[in-house]
């Protein structure tokens, strides 16, 4: 367990790292009206990484719970959790599972966003 807990405790410093690293040199090269630039570099860059990684894993090494670990949950978790939330909306696509696929692609929008308003209608 512990073992566990330190892969993905270093994958989640690492990815964090690098996802503050590539949101800085995004947002210094875009236009300021594209604040949210960063983010979407960030978010897109660990879907295709958590791609690759994830197909990689699955064709060579299924059951290297390490790797997993380390790479997959700890740094793309750290570098985005959008890439782990498109990854298994793709997985429920993949396996026609449509009803799951809506319920919490839109519950995870509409919930975060109101989400993100209650917590701030809190603080003022």
């Amino acid at each position: 367990m512990w073992k566990d807990i330190l892969y993905v405790g270093i994958g989640g410093g690492i990815g964090s790292i690098f996802r503050f690293i590539v949101s800085r040199l995004v947002i210094r090269y875009a236009s300021p009206e594209l604040t949210f630039a960063g983010t979407l570099a960030v978010n897109i860059t660990g879907c295709f990484i958590i791609g690759i990684l994830a197909g990689w894993m699955l064709a060579h090494q299924p059951d290297n719970q390490s790797f997993r670990l380390l790479f997959i949950v700890g740094f793309c978790g750290g570098y985005t959790t959008f890439s782990t939330f498109a990854f298994e909306n793709l997985r429920l696509i993949e396996t026609n599972q449509w009803d799951l696929f809506a319920i919490y692609t839109l519950s995870s929008v509409i919930l975060g966003l109101l989400a993100v308003w209650g917590g701030m209608k809190l603080t003022v």
